[in-house]
């Protein structure tokens, strides 16, 4: 989403590159360019404007570091002004832990993904311990409520519904229903509606007052752009929402939503959706997000990632078989598998400092691990546990088997072995490096005995 505006910034960064000094005009002439690609990445006019004036006055007169150029300290405060702008540190939900249920009332516009982050935020707090149900609140559109229980049952939580259109008898039904089954959350998913839609206004006020909930979240479509900040200002001087969540921030808008809605409703965003699997939720970090636009990826995050979804026992075994030379093409499946949990390729990709300077966009759009692990799949136990014993029949077989071509049979055992050996050469000089730093460590505390 951010890859147009993060392009124009580096452009900007790359022009105060070889300045000696911090200076009004070449100031001036970033501050023109930073404001452009605000605006062009459709950030709200007033938002842009406050942005560049904060980052221009801290910028003059700041005296640069020795060995720090002018352009690596106009990143540091962008970096500082926009991570600021969109609120400065993550802000959690507000789940008092004496209480029992405790309310989260959802409320978006119809096809802002309501329904599904409601699932997507039950499987979260499951996976953290809590105990949540569903509440089918979107009583008016016919398939919300058929879409709410499925969801329900891929994340394992029950969905309390009635029938009948009253989405008040709903809701507290839900509340009631959650007290006996002692369930310690309730997740009330509420109709989907417009902010010049009167009647439906009055019902979400209605269902705030009677539920009092611990949390209205307030579910906003990114790709909207300035539109979905003017929604956000309308809903939130009805309902004064708690927090915003931010959806579809995988798909290719100007992102100009992100970095204005802190700002006009001066609420944070606290859930970002990126990507349609009921794991793809995140906790919304300013500064994580501040260094995605300037094209510093986020690490932490995609540690964090690794560390909920990727199996770290079969992980350390299959180190151990590669370092014997036993890694086999069960093993590559079994990577792919743990790879695909994580998320979309094209999101990872974008966390890690400068590898989407590397990777070709449209490498990522020809990327399908289908193909893979069809022809995987085809082959015999043994073709997997020894991939050099499939000639040229087995090939074949293998190719009509998985319905793709010989060639691509041939394409992935000759990256199979280039990969095998680039993997044992790394995990080698790993190893090697960790020998080296022990023995440094040891020379060390010896020379200071």
């Amino acid at each position: 989403m951010f890859d147009n505006l993060s392009d124009k910034l580096e452009l900007t960064f790359r022009k105060l590159a070889g300045q000696a000094t911090i200076n009004e005009i070449n100031i001036g002439i970033a501050m023109r360019d930073i404001k452009r690609a605000l605006l062009g990445a459709d950030v709200n006019y007033k938002v842009a404007k406050k942005l560049v004036e904060d980052i221009r006055e801290k910028s003059l007169g700041e005296s640069v570091i020795k060995s720090v150029s002018p352009a690596q300290m106009i990143v540091k405060i962008v970096n500082d002004e926009l991570t600021e702008i969109m609120g400065g540190e993550n802000r959690p939900l507000n789940l008092p832990p004496k209480k029992s249920p405790a309310i989260i009332m959802v409320a978006g516009l119809q096809g802002s993904g309501k329904t599904t982050f409601c699932a997507k935020l039950a499987k979260r707090l499951k996976k953290n311990g809590k105990n949540p149900i569903l509440v089918a609140a979107d009583v008016y559109r016919p398939a919300a409520v058929d879409q709410l229980k499925t969801l329900g049952e891929q994340v394992d939580v029950p969905v309390f519904s009635l029938d009948g259109q009253d989405a008040m008898k709903t809701a507290l039904g839900g509340l009631e229903a959650a007290r006996a089954g002692a369930k310690d959350v309730v997740i009330i998913d509420t109709a989907g509606r417009l902010q010049i839609d009167e009647m439906m206004m009055a019902e979400a006020e209605a269902l705030k007052n009677a539920l009092k909930p611990d949390e209205l979240l307030f579910v906003v479509d990114s790709m909207m752009g300035q539109e979905a900040v003017n929604t956000a200002k309308a809903f939130n001087d009805r309902l004064d929402f708690d927090g915003v969540v931010l959806t579809k921030l995988d798909g290719d808008s100007r992102g100009g939503a992100a970095l204005s809605i802190r700002q006009v409703v001066e609420k944070p965003i606290k859930f970002m959706s990126v990507g349609e699997k009921v794991d793809d939720l995140d906790l919304f970090y300013p500064d994580r997000m501040a260094q995605r636009i300037l094209g510093m990826g986020d690490i932490v995050s995609f540690v964090e990632k690794a560390q909920e979804t990727l199996d770290i026992e079969k992980t350390m075994e299959m180190q151990s078989r590669l370092m014997k030379n036993e890694f086999d093409l069960n093993d590559f499946f079994d990577q792919l598998q743990q790879l695909k949990k994580m998320g979309s390729i094209q999101g990872l990709i974008q966390m890690v400092p400068g590898l989407n300077k590397m990777v070709q966009k449209q490498d990522l759009d020809n990327l399908d691990f289908k193909p893979i692990e069809a022809m995987i799949s085809s082959m015999t136990s043994q073709e997997r546990k020894t991939p050099e014993i499939i000639n040229g029949s087995r090939r074949q077989r293998i190719a009509r088997g998985s319905g793709t071509r010989v060639q691509e049979v041939n394409m992935l055992l000759k990256q199979f072995t280039e990969m095998k050996k680039m993997m044992r050469s790394v995990s080698r000089l790993t190893q090697s490096g960790r020998r080296v730093t022990s023995q440094n460590l040891s020379l060390d505390k010896f020379l200071k005995r």
